[in-house]
């Protein structure tokens, strides 16, 4: 397969670990194993027997079985586990489409939504969408830009890196579009459960569509990043079967104690999900108050959910510069939009983890020493 380098992963590679502050991460705060534990009585003690043999390449049915409870329609035999949500990907792409394929792709995104697939050969559309319309999709658009071999849709709400949450009214209307058009919508939803009201969360792909494939990871709003847990869940029975065939060829099953502990994290999702919850409220309010502060040098669309928006640099710089600067000169690490093959003004802001406000801090103490304020 000739793909081109993940620039946004090369890009934490050279300085995720190095960097004193992140403030563009797009996960929730973590935990340690002991705290997870500690959530649940008897649960060290099922750690310490979980045997270290292969597991089912499917995922236990355990774990299925708490996936399936965060959908509506769906039951453990509709839930396929893989290593992270970036396997999933990797495996829709190439066990589904083909080289004469056509697939529209919401944009930005992260890049293996659409590059994955373009180095299978498929015609890729990329669906952008603009600050300017608070990153709204343009359904119209969507609709002229279908062609006769297109195959599928690729979506992502909430939406990496904007925090843009499309309405019910949006999603309802958009299944019928793939459903008239008998295409695939394959979901990203890594962010769902993390709105900041109950209300504004959508029911999952999977659930509402015959041919919707929900994506969801352990990472995000859960905060569990290195446990590379992630799931499929679709009611496809071909779609299933062949992403199922696939993974044969990739990971072939997953680690049995991040299984465990997924299942273990799952069973225990309403404390962990109100402190992610609550933590991304908080540091958005300071975020909100930041960006009301400095208006005239960042644009702001503040995010629906999630713990990523998408600011603009106002002033006469290139983004990838002022990143670049400000990690090297104050330690802070922002995402230029450039890693999104984007542009050269807007940049990714996480607030997911708790010592977000500190980072924030060093940013704004950034700015007045440079003259920029």
């Amino acid at each position: 397969m000739d793909i081109q380098p993940f620039t946004l992963e090369r890009y934490f590679a050279q300085y995720e670990f190095k960097a004193p502050y992140l403030l563009c991460t797009s996960d929730c705060e973590a935990m340690t194993v002991r705290e997870l534990l500690a959530l649940e009585p008897g649960s060290a003690e099922g750690l310490q027997e979980c045997w270290l043999g292969y597991t089912e390449s499917q995922g236990s049915p355990e774990l299925r079985t708490e996936i399936a409870d965060l959908y509506e329609t769906l039951d453990a035999d509709d839930i396929l586990v893989h290593a992270g949500a970036e396997e999933a990907i990797f495996n829709f792409m190439n066990a589904v489409l083909t080289p004469s394929d056509h697939v529209i792709v919401h944009s930005p995104c992260y890049q293996s939504l659409y590059e994955v697939a373009h180095a299978a050969g498929c015609q890729v559309s990329r669906w952008l969408t603009s600050e300017a319309e608070d990153w709204a999709l343009d359904l119209e658009w969507l609709e002229e830009h279908i062609q006769p071999n297109t195959k599928a849709i690729v979506v992502n709400c909430p939406h990496n890196p904007t925090g843009y949450l499309m309405s019910h009214q949006t999603q309802q209307q958009l299944i019928e579009i793939a459903r008239r058009h008998n295409l695939l919508l394959f979901s990203d939803e890594v962010y769902r459960g993390l709105e900041y009201r109950l209300e504004d969360r959508l029911p999952a792909a999977s659930d509402l569509y015959e041919n919707g494939i929900s994506l969801g990871v352990m990472s995000k709003t859960y905060g569990l990043a290195g446990l590379r847990i992630g799931w499929i869940a679709t009611r496809n029975r071909a779609i299933y079967e062949a992403m199922a065939a696939f993974k044969d060829y990739t990971t072939i099953c997953n680690s049995a104690p991040s299984e465990y502990l997924a299942t273990l994290a799952l069973r225990q999702k309403a404390p962990i999900v109100q402190r992610n919850v609550e933590i991304a409220t908080h540091n958005l309010a300071l975020l909100n108050q930041f960006f009301d502060r400095y208006a005239a040098i960042f644009s702001w669309v503040p995010p629906k959910a999630g713990a990523i928006a998408f600011p603009g640099l106002k002033i006469d710089q290139s983004i990838e510069q002022f990143c670049a600067d400000l990690v090297e000169q104050a330690g802070v690490l922002l995402l230029p939009g450039t890693k999104y093959d984007f542009d050269d003004r807007h940049f990714r802001v996480g607030f997911g983890r708790k010592n977000m406000p500190e980072a924030l801090e060093r940013l704004e103490a950034y700015l007045g020493d440079q003259g920029i304020v």
